[in-house]
């Protein structure tokens, strides 16, 4: 063992547990962006195996919270933030399972969801990275998660809007129906993602 290995900080397990919860969860809303690109089934297969990683991954979280008396920031903090992230990635896999049954093929402004929730995931990454060493830094990361998460809505509110003039000169109530369900998933997504932020920067106020 090197003298630097020697001196090195050990990594906290609840620490290294969040970072692949929100790892995972970054896979999983990569998938969901091909899947809104492609539509294709193998890749919806992939989202459905990136989810159940989610949940062991939280599952291990949860054991080891029930045996440790000892944590790196409030109990309380730290299921919560890994619930919120885990509900990101449920809410991308509920999607696909509704467009699937509803039989909602991808538009434009699905499109640009998924890409902008990607991009909330990706900060909510970087913010679990810099959580312990940089608290400051992770709080940046959040507040941009948090931005992200607002430009999402804002996409989902002109959705909405658009589907609703559509459906004005198809009557097509059904599909614009069906389209709101898969729409109000992904901005549930979204407000995941941005309980996750919050959380994070709580727990930055609290350590700093």
């Amino acid at each position: 063992m090197g003298l630097f290995n020697l001196f090195k900080k050990k990594e906290d397990k609840f620490v290294k547990l969040i970072k692949e919860h929100a790892a995972v969860t970054v896979k999983g809303l990569e998938q969901f962006e091909q899947y809104m690109k492609h539509f294709d089934h193998d890749t919806a297969e992939a989202i459905r195996a990136t989810e159940k990683e989610a949940d062991e991954v939280r599952r291990i979280l949860i054991a080891e919270l029930n045996r440790s008396f000892v944590t790196p920031f409030d109990r309380e903090d730290i299921f919560a933030l890994s619930r919120a992230i885990d509900d990101v990635i449920d809410y991308a896999y509920t999607t696909v399972d509704e467009m699937d049954v509803l039989e909602v093929q991808p538009t434009p402004y699905l499109v640009r969801m998924a890409s902008l929730l990607k991009e909330a995931a990706q900060e909510l990454y970087m913010a679990t990275l810099r959580l312990e060493d940089h608290p400051t830094v992770a709080a940046e990361h959040a507040q941009r998660a948090k931005a992200l998460e607002n430009r999402v809505e804002t996409v989902y509110r002109e959705a909405i809007a658009d589907i609703f003039q559509e459906a004005k000169k198809t009557k097509d109530i059904i599909r614009v129906l069906k389209l709101r369900e898969v729409l109000r998933h992904i901005s549930n997504a979204a407000d995941r993602g941005d309980e996750a932020a919050d959380i994070i920067m709580d727990i930055v106020v609290k350590i700093t």
